[in-house]
C-alpha cells in the first residue's frame, strides 16, 4: 500500500498572475507557503478476493465499479487514463483530508499532485518534485478543462515558503525563500487563518476571473509587483507589520478581479478583523468562500478570537517537505 501526504497551502501575493492566459504573455510570480494540514491518499492494487469489485474508490462516496471509465471522481478517472493504468490489475483509493475541500487551500491540486505520486509509486516509479508539479499542472488545465492556475501544484509538490515564477515561455521557476529562524517565527506567529464556514467550485470562479484579464491588465501587474515588494520586506529588517499592510493591499486589488471574488459575507469577516488588530488579510483562493488569512500582531491575537469567536480559528505551522510518500 502507498500513501502520500500532501501539503495545502497559503497564498500570499500574485494569485492571478499565475494563469496561463496571463503569464504567457506577461510573466507571473507568487509567494505562497505550505502548512502542516494535509491531503491524504492511500493507494493499492485490489486483492483478487473481491471479484464482483474491479476498482474501489473512497471519498465523498464510496464508488465499486468494473471499469475505469465507470469511475465518478473526475481527478482519478481522467488521473488513472492519463497515466495509463487499464482494468486488468483492480485498484482502491482513499481520500482523507485535514480540511474541507473547496475552501481555498488549493486541495483539488493536492489532490491531484498526491494521485499522481502515489499511483507512480505503485508501479514502481519516481518522479521529481519539479516533473510532478507539471504533470498536476497538465492533469488540471489540459486533461480535465479546469480553469486553474499553475500555483498550486507546484507548492503541493515542492512544500515550503516560495517564490514561484512563471515565465512567458511556460517555465516555472521555484525559489525557496530563506528567512532567519526568528524572522520565520515572527511571521507565523502573527498569521490566524480563520474558516468562513462555506465552500465553493474554485473553477467556478476562477473562470470569470480568467475571462476579466484582457480588462485586467493593469491590476495583474500590480499584483505581480507586489511579490518582490513583500519579498524584500521579509529578507530586510524593517518592521514585519509592513507584511501586513501589504496583505490589506494586495485584497484590495484581488477583489477587483471579479464582482465574485468577495461578497457581504466574507467583507463583514474582513472589516471585522481590521477593527480589532488585524494590519491586512485576504480571502485565500479564487474567491467568495473559504477560509480567511490575516496578518495579526501577538498582542492583539486574544481581542481577534473574541471579535470572530463564531469563525473557526485554524491554528497552524509552516511545513516544508511537500508531497511525501509513506510505504
Amino acid at each position: 500500500m502507498i500513501i502520500t501526504r500532501t501539503p495545502f497551502r497559503i497564498s500570499f501575493f500574485g494569485g492571478g498572475t499565475d494563469y496561463p492566459a496571463w503569464y504567457r504573455k506577461e510573466g507571473g510570480a507568487v509567494l505562497s507557503t505550505t502548512i502542516d494540514k494535509y491531503c491524504y491518499l492511500t493507494c493499492r492494487y485490489l486483492p483478487p478476493f473481491f471479484s464482483e469489485v474491479k476498482h474501489r474508490i473512497v471519498w465523498r462516496h464510496v464508488e465499486t465499479v468494473s471499469n475505469i471509465g465507470d469511475i465518478l471522481h473526475p481527478a482519478v478517472r481522467e488521473g488513472l487514463q492519463y497515466l495509463g493504468f487499464d482494468d486488468s490489475k483492480g485498484l482502491e483509493i482513499h481520500y482523507q483530508g485535514d480540511m474541507p475541500a473547496r475552501s481555498g487551500m488549493g486541495s483539488s491540486s493536492a489532490f491531484a499532485v498526491g494521485l499522481i505520486k502515489g499511483l507512480m509509486a505503485l508501479r514502481g516509479e519516481t518522479v521529481s518534485k519539479h516533473e510532478l508539479a507539471l504533470r498536476a499542472i497538465d492533469l488540471e488545465q489540459n486533461v480535465l478543462k479546469e480553469d486553474v492556475g499553475s500555483q498550486d501544484q507546484v507548492a503541493a509538490a515542492y512544500g515550503g515558503l516560495n517564490v514561484i515564477r512563471f515565465a512567458q515561455n511556460g517555465d516555472i521557476h521555484v525559489e525557496p525563500l530563506a528567512l532567519p529562524p526568528s524572522r520565520l517565527e515572527e511571521l507565523q506567529a502573527s498569521l490566524m487563518l480563520y474558516y468562513t464556514g462555506t465552500s465553493r467550485t474554485a473553477s467556478a470562479v476562477a473562470a470569470d476571473v480568467v475571462a476579466n484579464i484582457p480588462g485586467k491588465q493593469d491590476l495583474l501587474r500590480k499584483m505581480h509587483a507586489l511579490v518582490d515588494r513583500a519579498v524584500g520586506i521579509l529578507r530586510g529588517k524593517s518592521d514585519l507589520d509592513e507584511f501586513g499592510r501589504l496583505l490589506d493591499e494586495t485584497w484590495h486589488l484581488k477583489r477587483q478581479q471579479s464582482a465574485r471574488v468577495t461578497n457581504p459575507v466574507v467583507d463583514g469577516i474582513y472589516q471585522k478583523a481590521m477593527d480589532n488588530g488585524a494590519l491586512g488579510g485576504k480571502l485565500l483562493g479564487a474567491g467568495t468562500s473559504g477560509f480567511m488569512v490575516f496578518y495579526v500582531k501577538p498582542a492583539n491575537q486574544v481581542q481577534m478570537k473574541k471579535a470572530l469567536s463564531n469563525h473557526l480559528h485554524v491554528p497552524f505551522k509552516f511545513e516544508t517537505e511537500g508531497c511525501t510518500l509513506d510505504y
